[in-house]
């Protein structure tokens, strides 16, 4: 099991979180402009690296809150966690 380290909570067990997919994917300026092809890339298509990767997970049997993990997808070893209102860490 892994121990995710909520900002808020402090580490807790991979249970009492729901994962939200990519991080840092920005919402189309004028979705209205988009064609159905460039929403759908917008909807469905992500990242799927080997490595470490900018992820977002919600503490939900916990504060509730929504924040960034930076995880290597082949250890599951987990590099940072940060709050959605923060930077990126840098070097990763």
């Amino acid at each position: 099991m892994m121990l995710i380290p909520c900002p808020w909570c402090g580490p807790r067990n991979e249970n009492e979180y729901r994962y939200g997919g990519q991080a840092h994917v920005a919402y189309p300026a004028d979705p209205h402009a988009l064609s159905d092809e460039q929403w759908a890339r917008y909807l469905f298509f992500r990242e799927n690296p080997k490595g470490i990767f900018a992820e977002r997970w919600c503490h939900t049997a916990g504060c509730r809150r929504w924040f960034n993990v930076l995880r290597d997808t082949v250890t599951n070893t987990i590099h940072a966690a940060y709050r959605i209102d923060e930077a990126k860490p840098v070097g990763s």
